[in-house]
């Protein structure tokens, strides 16, 4: 979004109910909820304070400079310091390995992510007895301070059980310089399952914050569909099949509009006003900067055989 005031609490859906009406605090859930952070201070204090009924609460923090640390420490969570080397394993990754919650279930939360009590409720109804391995989260997402309820659905693999896998391995020591885990998914053993209740993703660092780390994005998606290519791998069993179809199409000059149509009129993003006209059309950019960030590198690949 882009206003400037940090976000509250109460100003995302549902209550917290970290104790019931007794006063009585409730079980908590079996899950360490892990949040990998730089720079989060406005995010994080909303986020913390609707995780009171998990069992353990984490911050992965990359060097944070403003006062993401001593918020974290405030709210009596623990913060875990990672400093990147420049290869594998990432931030995650390197937390699942270095740092093996003991619960059952960790769930990978951005500083930008809140739970809300339909969606703990869900969990406690949930994970003692499925069979799953993991979970699929969608997520209703913010944008220019308001929710959009329609066009495209963000769903991500955030949710698994301790010890069923990790996040897959792409070999980017080169050409990477992001610390974390951005569009990887976790490769796990076992079926995988959806939860229906949604998380609020908003984000309050505006929208020069959106445009800056899309970029960053965009660069990451063409070195790996560059890469892919290259190796041929495209159709790679360890791709999901939304990325095998992303990674085939990037750079078709039919995708952005394609993306557009889909997500703005198919899926009923004009609904959501001037934001989701906003949302649809920088997301079909986003594709069309991927798309010419991989023709100039394989142009400059050519140029230097």
């Amino acid at each position: 979004m882009v206003t400037g005031a940090p976000i509250s609490a109460t100003g995302l859906r549902g209550r917290d109910r970290s104790a019931d009406t007794d006063g009585v605090m409730p079980d908590r859930l079996p899950v360490t909820i892990a949040i990998p952070a730089r720079n989060e201070e406005r995010n994080l204090p909303a986020c913390l304070a609707r995780l009171a009924r998990f069992e353990r609460v984490v911050v992965i923090d990359s060097k944070s400079t403003d006062r993401t640390r001593e918020i974290a420490l405030g709210h009596g969570v623990e913060v875990i310091d990672f400093a990147w080397d420049g290869r594998f394993p990432k931030k995650r990754n390197w937390f699942l390995r270095n740092h093996a919650p003991t619960t059952p279930w960790v769930l990978f939360l951005d500083a930008d992510e809140f739970v809300d009590d339909a969606f703990c409720d869900e969990l406690e109804r949930t994970l003692t007895t499925t069979p799953h391995s993991g979970f699929w989260i969608s997520y209703d997402t913010w944008f220019l301070g308001k929710r959009l309820r329609h066009g495209d659905v963000n769903r991500k693999l955030a949710l698994f059980r301790v010890g069923a896998g990790e996040y897959e391995r792409i070999e980017e020591d080169r050409w990477s310089h992001l610390d974390m885990e951005i569009h990887e998914h976790p490769i796990l053993e076992g079926t995988i399952g959806e939860l229906t209740c949604q998380l609020d993703h908003r984000d309050d660092r505006g929208l020069e914050h959106w445009l800056r780390k899309h970029n960053d994005y965009s660069s990451w998606e063409a070195q790996r569909t560059s890469m892919l290519r290259r190796e041929g791998r495209l159709a790679d069993p360890g791709l999901t099949p939304r990325q095998r179809r992303k990674y085939r199409s990037i750079g078709a000059c039919w995708l952005p509009a394609a993306y557009f149509l889909d997500s703005y009129v198919r899926r009923g993003g004009w609904m959501d006003g001037h934001a989701g006209f906003a949302y649809a059309f920088l997301k079909a950019c986003y594709f069309w900067e991927i798309g010419l960030k991989v023709r100039e590198l394989e142009r400059g690949a050519g140029h230097g055989r």
